[in-house]
């Protein structure tokens, strides 16, 4: 009848008509921390609480990376960086049993806790758990689901809890951490240097590292609670298979950027030799480089994202090449595209000197689109001096 009173009173809590239930001496409280899956948005990996109590029947897991597909103006909200997340609470076999689906590894770090303490944590997840507090503002770097799990737990226990910053060996730039996680030549790689600021180039704190799971099961490993190691020696409940990734070079964008410059330079070469200029060309590169300036512009001027600011990929993706593309698709357009084109030009080598000097790094798959496009806007710049252009 104990038991079912207990298991009673914890789904009443669930419902928020009532507190959490009072937790046994067999309690147990974990942190879990995912390995990276094949989707861009589990290649960080995952983590999230998990409470335990066999006499109440409690294995729950509370997970403060999930979010509503269903929210009004979803799409628009996610680009500018104002879509909540929510703190969700599921049973553990089936958030396991997801996992083991994506071929991902998981590991648990049990929390040395007393009972009081635990008792103390589970109130404040199952406060957090209301319909009127599960929400909150996410951003990726200073508040997403592995850096929630040290803020609980500061929230909860106060200055008895005790960060160690000597638990790493190397600091690293944001930067540098995304891409221990994602491929510099891989598509969102390329994507993700595009649109994320010289902001992300600063050395990230002891703290700040972490925003991925790794380094919060890192810190984790050497916290202590009242002068006591916080965790026990982590314990691994799935491990992921080894799978053969095979070759991606033929999909990569190395590979098609470097074909990019070559079908440039080439079509170049010949509009050179003809005396001809192929004014599609321009106004595809116009256009584009346009397009992803105007872009830059509003993830860094028009949105929540704290990562965009500061973007100098603004210097090679002009924004006003987008308007400039309907000129250059002329005939015989004004002479001062001449001098437009070799500003151009300017603009990406003055890219390069930012690169060199530490102001934003770039990714090095630019290189090969920074030399097509000089190339095309040097030979803009002698084909507005010819007298006769077809």
């Amino acid at each position: 009848m104990k038991k079912l009173l207990y298991i009673l009173l914890f789904s009443f809590s669930v419902l928020g008509l009532a507190q959490a239930p009072e937790l046994t001496p067999l309690s147990k409280i974990s942190v879990v921390t995912c390995g990276p899956g094949s989707e861009l948005y589990s290649t960080f990996g995952h983590s999230a609480i998990r409470v335990e109590d066999p006499s109440l029947g409690i294995n729950a897991v509370y997970n403060y990376g999930t979010f509503d597909f269903t929210t009004p103006n979803f799409y628009m909200k996610f680009a500018r960086g104002k879509l909540d997340y929510s703190l969700a609470r599921q049973n553990f076999a089936y958030f396991l049993k997801e996992y083991e689906y994506e071929n991902r590894w998981v590991k648990s770090q049990e929390l040395q806790l007393t009972l009081a303490q635990r008792q103390s944590l589970f109130n404040f997840l199952e406060t957090n758990f209301l319909p009127e507090n599960r929400d909150y503002k996410y951003d990726f770097f200073y508040n997403n689901c592995a850096t929630k799990i040290w803020d609980v737990l500061k929230e909860v226990y106060g200055d008895a809890l005790v960060f160690d910053e000597s638990y790493l060996n190397e600091l690293h730039t944001h930067r540098q951490l995304i891409r221990q996680k994602v491929k510099i030549n891989s598509w969102a790689g390329f994507g993700i240097d595009l649109a994320l600021g010289s902001v992300i180039d600063d050395v990230a704190t002891p703290k700040e590292h972490m925003f991925l799971p790794d380094y919060i099961l890192k810190q984790l490993e050497v916290a202590q609670l009242n002068g006591q190691p916080l965790t026990a020696q982590p314990k691994v409940l799935l491990e992921a298979k080894d799978q053969d990734q095979g070759s991606s070079f033929l999909v990569s964008p190395e590979l098609w950027l470097i074909v990019f410059l070559v079908v440039i330079l080439v079509l170049t070469y010949f509009d050179f030799k003809n005396n001809t200029r192929r004014r599609w060309l321009d106004f595809i590169l116009f256009f584009s480089t346009g397009l992803i300036g105007v872009l830059i512009l509003f993830l860094w001027f028009f949105t929540d994202h704290s990562a965009t600011a500061g973007n100098y990929n603004l210097l090679w993706a002009f924004p006003f090449n987008l308007f400039i593309a309907f000129v250059v698709a002329l005939k015989k357009g004004p002479n001062w595209i001449a001098k437009y084109a070799v500003l151009l030009a300017g603009l990406i080598l003055a890219s390069g000197v930012f690169w060199m000097f530490g102001a934003q790094e770039f990714s090095p798959l630019l290189l090969a689109v920074w030399a097509a496009l000089i190339a095309r806007y040097l030979f803009l710049f002698w084909s507005y001096h010819k007298p006769k252009i077809a």
